[in-house]
């Protein structure tokens, strides 16, 4: 039987950054993972990341930057300098420049594949981390003093003691169901295709969100002059779009989101998810925590997902590194104010990403009306442009101290949600 204090099953782009956090601590530290952790600094992405484009937070990149990931992925990395965000066939646009809330960029965007590496070259220089891959958690049993975890390896039967089992094993979490914590779902009857695109004019560092009737478009900033594609389709469509060529896939974008950015061409390769909210009832059970998306999984319009979780991890770590010696890691009461702290932000997260699936989608002639009045009033009042940014770039609720650890530290926005994490400011906590 091997003792650990804290048990992470999961190693996805959350649950690496949980061990990467906690990799300093003098906690004994396992992560497992049912692929082989290898670093691998070839072309070919790690494995176990899929072909998403990430929209990374302004308190992600703040946090990834801390944690040591943000200089193996900077080269990658596309800065988001500017949001626009409009609704086929309504007037009313929202336009959002960084400059003009005093910060150089809102955040940068990323392939999912590119974080991934980052984040396995920075776990590589994590010398006191535990790791077990592949394994595969076969059981959990929780008992008065700890968790009795059993894996299956290559070579065999492998038993843990762990004080804490973090979750971060994905949607159909095992942790979650194993800590019989219950989940609410909600069926989109949405699918999503990913691809990246080549643009006839310079996206210079805009994200684009164009809302239709049949789902949102989302044009994202990459290396190299080239945009992320998100489409969203009806699911019951999603079997003749996934049949379409390249040039009529490309034409069907050019319907959703039109020609500001001139042609798209040189189609990338396409996936497609379908799409579904999964919120657990519950974040924490006996010596049990879930984070990312074992805790919550959401739409991605708004693009707020991986953020979120990125938060879940970060908040974690912070009150597991600050907890004392004498005090047990898998404590009952800890937990519960991790959940607690984390209440705010992921509630109001989902709420805002639910709601605004719901709100652009109908086509009733008063909520058309009730949006292009409200882009406009977006577009044209300061006090509610601050905070629908602050919110935008990850800065809600409680802030963890790893959100705020950039190099402009005197940004007033950081300065800001600075003052919420210590308490000081009741305005970033609305």
């Amino acid at each position: 039987m091997i003792d650990t204090d804290v048990l992470i099953v999961g190693g996805g782009l959350v649950g690496t950054s949980l061990a990467i956090a906690l990799s300093a601590s003098n906690l004994r530290v396992t992560l497992v993972e049912g692929t082989q952790l290898q670093v691998d600094t070839g072309k070919a992405p790690p494995p176990g990341h899929d072909e998403r484009n990430l929209a990374l937070a302004r308190a992600s990149v703040n946090a990834l930057t801390a944690l040591g990931v943000w200089p193996h992925v900077a080269a990658r990395a596309t800065a988001i300098r500017g949001v626009r965000i409009s609704r086929r066939g309504e007037f009313g646009v929202a336009r959002f420049d960084a400059p003009a809330h005093g910060v150089d960029e809102f955040g940068a965007t990323l392939p999912a594949s590119e974080l991934g590496r980052g984040l396995f070259l920075r776990l590589a220089e994590c010398a006191t981390l535990q790791r077990h891959a592949p394994a595969t958690l076969a059981a959990l049993e929780s008992h008065a003093d700890g968790v009795r975890a059993r894996l299956t390896t290559p070579a065999g039967e492998l038993r843990l003691h762990a004080r804490l089992v973090v979750g971060a094993d994905g949607t159909q979490s095992f942790v979650r169901r194993a800590a019989g914590i219950d989940v609410e779902e909600v069926d989109y009857a949405q699918t999503a295709f990913v691809c990246t695109a080549a643009s006839q004019r310079a996206i210079d560092g805009i994200a684009y969100e164009r809302f239709t009737a049949t789902g949102p478009v989302a044009v994202l900033p990459l290396a190299d002059r080239r945009c992320g594609i998100v489409l969203t389709v009806p699911t019951g469509d999603a079997a003749r779009v996934g049949a379409l060529s390249d040039a009529e896939f490309i034409e069907l974008l050019h319907e959703r989101f039109g020609y500001r950015l001139g042609r798209f061409s040189r189609l990338g390769r396409r996936v497609s998810y379908p799409l579904r909210r999964v919120m657990a009832r519950r974040l924490v059970g006996a010596r049990t925590v879930v984070v990312g998306n074992a805790a919550q999984t959401l739409h991605p319009i708004g693009a707020q997902g991986f953020n979120l979780g990125l938060r879940d991890a970060i908040t974690l770590a912070e009150m597991l590194l600050d907890h004392r010696g004498d005090v047990d890691v898998g404590d009952a009461a800890m937990l519960a104010r991790y959940a607690e702290r984390r209440r705010e932000d992921r509630e109001g997260t989902a709420a805002f990403s639910d709601g605004l699936v719901r709100w652009t989608g109908s086509e009733g002639l008063p909520l058309k009306l009730m949006r292009s009045f409200g882009l406009v009033a977006l577009d044209r009042i300061e006090p509610l442009q601050e905070w629908f940014v602050r919110r935008g770039m990850g800065f809600r609720g409680s802030v963890p101290r790893l959100a705020l650890a950039a190099a402009d530290r005197t940004a007033s926005l950081d300065s800001t949600a600075s003052a919420a994490a210590r308490g000081g400011s009741k305005d970033s906590r609305r």
